[in-house]
Protein backbone atom coordinates (compact mmCIF):
# COMPACT_ATOMS: atom_id res chain seq x y z
CA UNK A 1 0.00 0.00 0.00
CA UNK A 2 1.41 3.32 -1.04
CA UNK A 3 1.81 6.53 1.04
CA UNK A 4 -1.14 8.57 1.44
CA UNK A 5 -1.02 11.36 -1.16
CA UNK A 6 2.20 9.75 -3.08
CA UNK A 7 4.01 12.14 -1.10
CA UNK A 8 7.53 12.67 -1.12
CA UNK A 9 10.00 10.53 0.95
CA UNK A 10 11.15 13.10 2.98
CA UNK A 11 6.67 14.05 4.19
CA UNK A 12 5.74 10.27 4.98
CA UNK A 13 9.04 9.35 7.42
CA UNK A 14 7.20 8.73 11.00
CA UNK A 15 9.54 11.01 13.51
CA UNK A 16 9.09 13.58 11.30
CA UNK A 17 5.25 13.41 10.49
CA UNK A 18 2.74 15.32 12.61
CA UNK A 19 0.16 13.39 11.33
CA UNK A 20 -0.70 9.46 11.08
CA UNK A 21 -2.78 7.86 8.36
CA UNK A 22 -3.81 4.13 10.04
CA UNK A 23 -5.81 1.96 7.47
CA UNK A 24 -8.23 -0.57 8.99
CA UNK A 25 -9.55 -2.75 5.92
CA UNK A 26 -12.12 -4.45 8.20
CA UNK A 27 -15.58 -5.62 6.94
CA UNK A 28 -17.02 -8.43 9.58
CA UNK A 29 -20.46 -6.67 10.41
CA UNK A 30 -21.63 -4.97 7.73
CA UNK A 31 -25.33 -5.45 6.77
CA UNK A 32 -25.83 -5.03 3.13
CA UNK A 33 -23.12 -4.05 0.52
CA UNK A 34 -20.08 -5.87 1.20
CA UNK A 35 -16.35 -3.97 0.49
CA UNK A 36 -16.22 -1.68 3.23
CA UNK A 37 -12.45 -3.88 4.08
CA UNK A 38 -11.15 -2.45 0.40
CA UNK A 39 -12.05 0.87 1.46
CA UNK A 40 -8.65 1.76 2.60
CA UNK A 41 -6.41 0.90 -0.57
CA UNK A 42 -9.22 2.43 -2.75
CA UNK A 43 -8.60 5.89 -0.63
CA UNK A 44 -4.88 5.90 -0.57
CA UNK A 45 -4.75 4.71 -4.19
CA UNK A 46 -7.23 7.85 -5.30
CA UNK A 47 -4.86 10.24 -2.97
CA UNK A 48 -1.94 9.80 -5.33
CA UNK A 49 -3.67 11.67 -7.67
CA UNK A 50 -4.62 14.95 -5.35
CA UNK A 51 -3.13 18.01 -6.36
CA UNK A 52 -1.30 18.81 -3.07
CA UNK A 53 -1.99 22.49 -2.86
CA UNK A 54 -5.03 23.50 -1.52
CA UNK A 55 -6.37 26.65 -2.66
CA UNK A 56 -9.08 27.48 0.01
CA UNK A 57 -6.49 27.38 2.49
CA UNK A 58 -3.41 28.32 0.68
CA UNK A 59 -1.57 25.63 1.98
CA UNK A 60 0.63 22.65 1.29
CA UNK A 61 -0.35 20.65 4.57
CA UNK A 62 1.27 17.27 3.70
CA UNK A 63 4.52 19.59 4.35
CA UNK A 64 3.85 19.01 7.96
CA UNK A 65 4.09 14.92 7.25
CA UNK A 66 1.84 12.36 6.64
CA UNK A 67 3.15 9.06 7.95
CA UNK A 68 0.92 5.87 6.59
CA UNK A 69 1.14 3.36 8.81
CA UNK A 70 0.85 -0.31 8.11
CA UNK A 71 -2.92 -1.75 8.14
CA UNK A 72 -4.94 -2.94 10.82
CA UNK A 73 -6.29 -6.85 10.14
CA UNK A 74 -8.51 -8.20 13.18
CA UNK A 75 -10.63 -11.38 12.85
CA UNK A 76 -13.71 -9.96 14.78
CA UNK A 77 -15.36 -6.81 16.33
CA UNK A 78 -13.72 -7.28 19.83
CA UNK A 79 -10.19 -8.10 18.72
CA UNK A 80 -10.39 -4.90 16.22
CA UNK A 81 -11.41 -2.55 18.98
CA UNK A 82 -8.17 -3.55 20.99
CA UNK A 83 -6.08 -3.63 18.19
CA UNK A 84 -7.30 -0.37 16.60
CA UNK A 85 -7.62 1.77 20.64
CA UNK A 86 -3.51 0.16 21.11
CA UNK A 87 -2.32 1.27 18.16
CA UNK A 88 -4.19 5.02 18.52
CA UNK A 89 -2.53 4.67 21.95
CA UNK A 90 1.03 4.61 20.71
CA UNK A 91 0.20 7.52 18.12
CA UNK A 92 -1.57 9.79 20.90
CA UNK A 93 1.22 9.52 23.07
CA UNK A 94 3.91 10.44 20.38
CA UNK A 95 1.78 13.60 19.72
CA UNK A 96 0.58 12.59 15.66
CA UNK A 97 -2.93 13.45 15.14
CA UNK A 98 -4.42 10.45 14.04
CA UNK A 99 -6.32 9.72 10.80
CA UNK A 100 -8.44 6.19 10.83
CA UNK A 101 -9.77 5.31 7.75
CA UNK A 102 -11.53 2.35 7.28
CA UNK A 103 -13.53 -0.18 6.61
CA UNK A 104 -17.00 -0.46 8.75
CA UNK A 105 -17.97 2.35 11.24
CA UNK A 106 -16.33 -0.20 14.15
CA UNK A 107 -13.24 0.30 13.23
CA UNK A 108 -13.76 3.89 15.31
CA UNK A 109 -14.54 2.55 18.86
CA UNK A 110 -10.96 2.09 19.71
CA UNK A 111 -9.76 5.39 18.17
CA UNK A 112 -12.48 7.33 20.00
CA UNK A 113 -11.87 5.27 23.21
CA UNK A 114 -8.07 5.98 23.20
CA UNK A 115 -8.31 10.18 22.57
CA UNK A 116 -10.99 9.99 25.67
CA UNK A 117 -8.64 8.36 27.40
CA UNK A 118 -5.66 11.08 26.42
CA UNK A 119 -8.03 14.18 26.42
CA UNK A 120 -9.96 16.06 28.70
CA UNK A 121 -13.35 17.28 28.11
CA UNK A 122 -13.76 15.38 25.15
CA UNK A 123 -17.02 14.94 22.94
CA UNK A 124 -17.75 13.31 19.75
CA UNK A 125 -19.63 15.18 16.41
CA UNK A 126 -20.80 12.05 14.53
CA UNK A 127 -21.62 12.76 10.49
CA UNK A 128 -23.44 10.05 9.34
CA UNK A 129 -26.76 8.84 7.64
CA UNK A 130 -27.44 6.73 10.62
CA UNK A 131 -27.81 6.98 14.31
CA UNK A 132 -25.95 3.89 15.16
CA UNK A 133 -27.43 3.33 18.75
CA UNK A 134 -28.35 0.29 18.58
CA UNK A 135 -27.18 -1.58 22.15
CA UNK A 136 -26.62 -4.74 19.80
CA UNK A 137 -27.19 -5.95 16.52
CA UNK A 138 -26.81 -9.35 14.62
CA UNK A 139 -25.35 -10.67 18.19
CA UNK A 140 -23.16 -8.03 18.66
CA UNK A 141 -22.38 -5.03 20.58
CA UNK A 142 -19.67 -3.53 18.42
CA UNK A 143 -21.33 -4.31 15.49
CA UNK A 144 -21.12 -0.86 13.47
CA UNK A 145 -24.99 -0.22 13.83
CA UNK A 146 -24.19 -0.02 17.79
CA UNK A 147 -20.71 2.12 17.38
CA UNK A 148 -22.07 5.51 19.08
CA UNK A 149 -23.95 3.53 21.50
CA UNK A 150 -21.06 2.28 22.92
CA UNK A 151 -19.34 5.95 22.85
CA UNK A 152 -22.41 7.84 24.02
CA UNK A 153 -21.65 6.36 27.75
CA UNK A 154 -18.55 7.67 28.04
CA UNK A 155 -18.53 10.88 26.55
CA UNK A 156 -20.90 13.83 24.89
CA UNK A 157 -21.79 12.62 21.42
CA UNK A 158 -23.56 15.58 18.75
CA UNK A 159 -24.97 13.65 15.64
CA UNK A 160 -25.23 16.00 12.17
CA UNK A 161 -26.79 14.08 9.16
CA UNK A 162 -29.30 11.87 10.81
CA UNK A 163 -31.87 10.47 8.49
CA UNK A 164 -32.40 6.63 9.11
CA UNK A 165 -32.73 4.93 12.68
CA UNK A 166 -34.57 1.64 14.06
CA UNK A 167 -37.29 3.05 16.45
CA UNK A 168 -35.66 0.99 19.36
CA UNK A 169 -33.25 4.19 18.81
CA UNK A 170 -35.70 6.98 19.24
CA UNK A 171 -35.54 6.89 22.75
CA UNK A 172 -31.89 6.78 22.63
CA UNK A 173 -31.37 10.12 21.01
CA UNK A 174 -31.03 13.43 22.85
CA UNK A 175 -33.03 16.20 20.55
CA UNK A 176 -30.90 18.92 21.81
CA UNK A 177 -27.56 16.84 20.19
CA UNK A 178 -29.07 15.19 17.04
CA UNK A 179 -29.58 17.41 13.73
CA UNK A 180 -31.11 15.11 11.71
CA UNK A 181 -30.54 16.14 7.48
CA UNK A 182 -34.18 17.41 7.19
CA UNK A 183 -34.05 19.80 9.65
CA UNK A 184 -30.81 21.48 8.35
CA UNK A 185 -31.88 21.55 4.62
CA UNK A 186 -32.36 25.09 3.68
CA UNK A 187 -31.43 26.11 6.95
CA UNK A 188 -28.91 29.05 7.89
CA UNK A 189 -26.82 29.00 10.96
CA UNK A 190 -27.00 25.81 11.48
CA UNK A 191 -23.88 24.85 11.88
CA UNK A 192 -23.72 28.03 14.43
CA UNK A 193 -25.62 25.18 16.45
CA UNK A 194 -23.73 22.46 16.35
CA UNK A 195 -20.46 23.97 17.47
CA UNK A 196 -22.00 25.47 20.85
CA UNK A 197 -23.17 21.70 21.70
CA UNK A 198 -18.95 20.42 21.16
CA UNK A 199 -16.83 20.84 23.94
CA UNK A 200 -13.13 22.32 23.23
CA UNK A 201 -11.64 18.63 22.33
CA UNK A 202 -13.36 17.57 19.41
CA UNK A 203 -13.23 13.96 17.79
CA UNK A 204 -14.65 13.86 14.54
CA UNK A 205 -16.26 10.52 12.95
CA UNK A 206 -17.10 10.79 9.28
CA UNK A 207 -19.34 7.76 7.92
CA UNK A 208 -19.25 8.97 3.95
CA UNK A 209 -23.25 7.91 3.76
CA UNK A 210 -23.60 11.28 5.27
CA UNK A 211 -23.27 12.60 1.87
CA UNK A 212 -26.18 12.53 -0.62
CA UNK A 213 -25.71 9.35 -2.41
CA UNK A 214 -25.59 11.43 -5.78
CA UNK A 215 -22.11 12.38 -4.78
CA UNK A 216 -21.18 9.42 -2.94
CA UNK A 217 -22.96 6.18 -4.13
CA UNK A 218 -20.32 4.06 -2.98
CA UNK A 219 -21.52 3.09 0.46
CA UNK A 220 -22.30 0.09 2.40
CA UNK A 221 -26.18 1.50 3.35
CA UNK A 222 -26.79 4.64 1.08
CA UNK A 223 -29.97 6.63 2.35
CA UNK A 224 -31.13 9.56 -0.15
CA UNK A 225 -31.45 13.42 1.39
CA UNK A 226 -27.84 13.52 1.97
CA UNK A 227 -25.62 16.35 2.78
CA UNK A 228 -23.65 18.21 0.28
CA UNK A 229 -19.94 18.33 0.35
CA UNK A 230 -19.82 22.31 0.68
CA UNK A 231 -22.23 21.52 3.72
CA UNK A 232 -19.70 19.40 5.38
CA UNK A 233 -16.67 21.04 5.02
CA UNK A 234 -17.91 24.29 6.30
CA UNK A 235 -19.09 22.31 9.21
CA UNK A 236 -15.89 20.68 9.26
CA UNK A 237 -13.40 24.02 8.69
CA UNK A 238 -15.85 26.14 11.59
CA UNK A 239 -15.03 22.90 14.04
CA UNK A 240 -11.34 23.44 12.98
CA UNK A 241 -11.52 26.87 13.27
CA UNK A 242 -13.37 27.31 16.95
CA UNK A 243 -12.41 23.83 18.82
CA UNK A 244 -9.73 21.98 18.95
CA UNK A 245 -9.48 19.00 16.82
CA UNK A 246 -8.10 15.57 18.14
CA UNK A 247 -8.62 13.05 15.83
CA UNK A 248 -10.87 11.60 13.75
CA UNK A 249 -11.45 9.15 10.75
CA UNK A 250 -13.82 8.39 7.92
CA UNK A 251 -15.37 5.04 6.92
CA UNK A 252 -17.83 3.31 4.91
CA UNK A 253 -16.42 3.27 1.58
CA UNK A 254 -17.35 0.40 -0.53
CA UNK A 255 -15.20 1.38 -3.63
CA UNK A 256 -16.69 0.34 -7.50
CA UNK A 257 -14.89 -0.63 -9.88
CA UNK A 258 -16.91 1.75 -12.39
CA UNK A 259 -17.11 4.71 -9.89
CA UNK A 260 -13.78 5.91 -8.96
CA UNK A 261 -14.90 9.44 -7.76
CA UNK A 262 -16.65 8.44 -4.16
CA UNK A 263 -12.85 6.95 -3.44
CA UNK A 264 -11.45 10.55 -4.50
CA UNK A 265 -14.11 12.40 -2.72
CA UNK A 266 -13.10 10.47 0.71
CA UNK A 267 -9.12 10.92 -0.14
CA UNK A 268 -10.09 14.92 -0.80
CA UNK A 269 -12.09 15.06 2.28
CA UNK A 270 -9.22 13.80 4.68
CA UNK A 271 -6.77 15.98 2.61
CA UNK A 272 -9.39 19.08 3.67
CA UNK A 273 -9.72 18.15 7.01
CA UNK A 274 -6.33 18.24 7.62
CA UNK A 275 -5.77 21.18 6.19
CA UNK A 276 -8.15 23.17 7.91
CA UNK A 277 -6.55 21.58 10.84
CA UNK A 278 -3.22 23.01 10.36
CA UNK A 279 -4.38 26.22 9.27
CA UNK A 280 -6.13 26.71 12.25
CA UNK A 281 -3.24 25.87 14.60
CA UNK A 282 -1.18 28.05 12.57
CA UNK A 283 -3.29 31.47 13.41
CA UNK A 284 -3.93 31.00 17.09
Amino acid sequence: MNNFGDIPTKYSIYRASKIVILPVPFDFTSTWIKGANKGPKAIIEASANMELYDIETDSEVYKKGIYTAQPIKAKNPQSLVKQVGREAEKHIKKNKLLVVVGGEHSVSIGSIWAHINHYPDVSVLQLDAHSDLRDSFKNSKYNHACVMARIKNRCPIVQVGIRSMDISEKQKIDKDRCFFAQDIFGKKNWINYIIKKLTECVYVTVDLDVFDPSIMPSVGTPEPGGLGWYDVLELLKEVARQKRLIGFDVVELCPSKINKASDFLAAKLIYKILSYKFESVEQL
